[in-house]
């Protein structure tokens, strides 16, 4: 497969903001990556057939960093929030997470190409496991701490994983689906405590040897697979490989996030979601930067303010929300320690919150815009015009258009599909696929494009802004929400007959999850705003508790089509004020 034009290769190494150079020593890591791997020619182009980020990149950082050509500061650095802290350098990542390599091999038999499913909280052992498994080959599936037992079930089941990490929290639940999971041969988790069954992870890798031979991978052999809500049907699993996501920052470099290796970022995406993949572990370390963690076991203004002036963090990255919060802070009470970048995706941002935020702090946020299949796909980087309302221009590697139902390419000002061009060279960045669905994968692409599922227009300067999803996902504070699963959960309450979920407008998430429920005709009730209270719990326990219906309304019917099809959009436009 072709997947980016020898020419472009070349160029992107001069492509740079106006007022940024490139510093050494990512130029240096740069250089060995090239020197050392033998590049194959696929048509027109050039990539090295054969990559693995953590011996590749991670621990040539670890190589500049005893060479003392790196500054101090550490590779990750992580706190509890209630005074816990932990700092390692690339080269105790790189002891540490050999010595689990060797645990996840050697004990629990885990061998290239088998899959673990990794549910853990913002701890640094969840960086470690991911270290680890690509030292291994094996592929990685993170989930957010909020999945429940059904929502483990189905990935277990639909991973085929074999090993499952978690915490004492969520090991009842995976207890309680285990003996439906064939595949599942290996349950570690991580606590101070034992539970029967479970091996715990610090003693599975404490005594295991630091002498660790990273396997060699080709670099479109997988190394993550994440799960992503659909319109209807189950959540997919979406493959992406050593290129996708640990070659592609070595192309696309400096243009979203502009790092050096004295720099210090935080992101505050959940570990469940590609987001934290691509601001807390690829893009960062091919910098060789310092990503800060805070456990954030609740995400709270104080904690994320106090947080900024307390530690020297000089990029913020975060979902909408967490700004639209912030601005509602005095932020006259809290002087930033050091940061100087602030980036915000998952959703749009409203430009009112980019000016106060700009006119409390003097700093401005800068919109990125991408998707789990795709990473990045639209940023607005440093020293480019912000247009408020606008997601920037198309990053490197990626040629996005505006196009119509039949992949025509659109002209500027008009409103259509947003969508990335994957033939005839489908960019490094992409994923592979949806894994052992190859008809939801067909149906991304229309003529020479995938497509986004999103709607919007470009300028006459390449700005791209957003409209709107093209389908009936939901995405509230960042959490893409399928409308399918929590209707799927509604539906089995004995007082819902009939159910339609839907986005609705909130001021601080962006829009949430309105439910339209018709009684059953045997169920009765003067109170519906308990019983609308009890749907909401019983969606909380069903599915993840993101997804549950912040508004819930009672109708006597659905508007359907002719053949009974529940017309969302027209419950959507309703919610919006589009009628």
């Amino acid at each position: 497969m072709k997947l980016f034009k020898l020419q472009t290769l070349k160029s992107l190494w001069t492509l740079k903001p106006p007022h940024r150079t490139f510093h050494g020593h990512s130029r240096l890591l740069a250089s060995d990556v090239y020197s050392q791997y033998k590049s194959v020619r696929q048509g027109e182009q050039e990539i090295p057939k054969y990559f693995n980020f953590a011996s590749d990149v991670l621990d040539k950082w670890s190589e500049i960093e005893k060479a003392g050509k790196r500054p101090s500061n550490p590779a990750l650095w992580w706190v509890s929030g209630e005074g816990e802290e932990v700092k390692w350098s690339f080269e105790e990542l790189g002891f540490l997470s050999q010595k689990v390599a060797n645990g996840l091999t050697k004990v629990c038999g885990l061998q290239k190409g088998d899959r673990i499913l990794v549910i853990l909280p913002r701890i640094p052992e969840w960086w470690l496991v991911v270290v680890a498994c690509m030292r291994a080959g094996i592929v990685f599936i993170p989930g957010t701490s909020q999945l429940s037992a059904k929502d483990m079930l189905y990935r277990l089941q639909a991973s085929k994983a074999k090993c499952i990490i978690t915490d004492d929290t969520l090991a009842p639940a995976v207890d309680s689906v285990a003996s439906q999971c064939q595949s599942l041969k290996t349950k570690l988790m991580v606590s101070k405590g034992r539970r029967e069954g479970w091996l715990n992870f610090t003693h599975l890798y404490k005594h295991q040897s630091a002498d660790h031979s990273c396997v060699k991978t080709r670099i479109q052999d997988s190394v993550s697979f994440y799960f992503t809500s659909g319109t209807t049907g189950s959540p997919k699993m979406t493959e992406h490989s050593q290129g996708s996501l640990g070659f592609r920052p070595l192309l696309s470099e400096r243009y979203w996030l502009d790092l050096t290796p004295s720099d210090m970022i935080w992101s505050t995406a959940d570990t469940g979601w590609v987001l934290a993949s691509l601001t807390s572990v690829f893009d960062p370390w091919v910098f060789g930067s310092c990503i800060f963690i805070h456990k954030l076991p609740r995400i709270e203004s104080a904690t994320i303010l106090n947080t900024l002036c307390r530690f020297p963090i000089d990029v913020l990255v975060g979902a909408p929300t967490l700004f639209r919060m912030l601005v509602q802070s005095d932020l006259s009470n809290y002087k930033f320690m050091n940061l100087k970048h602030c980036m915000s995706g998952g959703e749009p941002l409203n430009p009112e919150v980019m000016e106060q935020w700009k006119s409390k702090t003097g700093l401005d946020i800068h919109e990125i815009y991408g998707q789990t299949e795709t990473g990045i796909i639209c940023c607005v980087s440093k020293g480019m015009k912000i247009k408020p309302g606008s997601m920037g221009k198309a990053v490197p590697l990626y040629d996005v258009q505006i196009i119509d139902k039949n992949a025509n390419i659109l002209p500027p000002g008009q409103q259509g599909e947003i969508a990335v061009r994957s033939k005839p060279v489908r960019p490094l960045g992409f994923f592979a696929g949806y894994v052992d669905n190859p008809k939801k994968t067909a149906e991304t692409e229309r003529g020479d494009f995938y497509v986004t599922g999103d709607r919007g227009t470009m300028d006459e300067d390449g700005y791209f802004q957003y409209i709107g999803r093209n389908d009936d996902i939901i995405i509230s504070s960042g959490y893409r929400i399928g409308p399918f699963e929590v209707e799927s959960a509604l539906i089995e309450h004995p007082a819902v007959a009939e159910t339609a979920v839907v986005s609705s407008p909130d001021p601080l998430r962006g829009e949430v999850v309105k439910a339209f429920v018709v009684l059953s005709p045997t169920f009765s009730s003067s109170d519906l705003e308990s019983l609308a209270c009890d749907l909401q719990e019983h969606v909380k326990k069903t599915t993840a508790p993101y997804k549950y219906p912040r508004k819930v309304e009672f109708v006597q019917e659905l508007p359907k089509t002719n053949t009974g099809k529940i017309k969302r959009h027209e419950l959507r436009n309703k919610e919006w004020g589009r009628m």
